[in-house]
């Protein structure tokens, strides 16, 4: 596997990927069953889906329960992670490898991220906008932290690992035939299904 920046050596790691899988839990499925039955709610005919930056599959989990005759993938940088991924029988193709690494060999009808681009570098940016892009066949979904203008945000300590911008925005920019169909934010303190303070953009490809 071949890492091009700091980050990616970050999140690969042993030390700090595997520290994040711990702060992970299972029972964060049932939240992130309401937080996708929203998204998906102004949808329609997803039956393959690849997640960018799966962890250990939280998000798949909840999609499969609410889409589950689509087919799935997932790309995971962490090793410790993708061992977990394997656990998942519905899980058709597993990508152990970097976001940039990743080649579209196949397009998916619904590609997404949930708090992934906050961590990509920004100078690579436009080469991870390109793969997602690129990989949709219909829409577009990126779960990240919103700020209308591109800031850093110390990350537990931790310079230049955290990035928050307008990613949805960027990429609307970038590619003419997107358009916004819906969005939304997710309140970490939510009585009920809370989330990290997500902000949440579904796009859709026009052509």
């Amino acid at each position: 596997m071949s890492l091009k920046t700091e980050q990616e050596e970050f999140w690969a790691s042993n030390e700090w990927g595997s520290e994040y899988i711990k702060r992970n839990s299972y029972d964060r499925v049932k939240n992130n069953i309401n937080f996708f039955s929203k998204v998906l709610d102004r949808t329609h005919n997803i039956n393959s889906v690849i997640e960018f930056g799966a962890n250990i599959g939280l998000n798949l989990l909840a999609l499969n329960q609410l889409l589950p005759s689509a087919k799935y993938s997932a790309i995971e940088i962490n090793k410790e992670a993708c061992t977990s991924l394997e656990k998942l029988n519905f899980l058709n193709t597993i990508h152990n490898e970097s976001i940039f690494d990743f080649e579209c060999k196949e397009k998916r009808d619904l590609v997404f991220t949930k708090v992934v681009l906050i961590h990509i570098n920004p100078e690579y940016l436009d080469a991870v906008y390109k793969k997602l892009y690129e990989t949709s066949s219909k829409y577009i979904l990126v779960a990240e932290y919103y700020n209308p203008t591109p800031v850093e945000v110390n990350y537990r300590g931790h310079e230049g690992k955290l990035f928050k911008r307008d990613f949805a925005g960027e990429l609307l920019d970038k590619y003419e035939d997107l358009r916004l169909v819906d969005y939304g934010f997710a309140y970490h303190r939510d009585n009920n299904f809370h989330q990290d303070d997500i902000s949440w953009f579904l796009l859709e490809k026009t052509n």
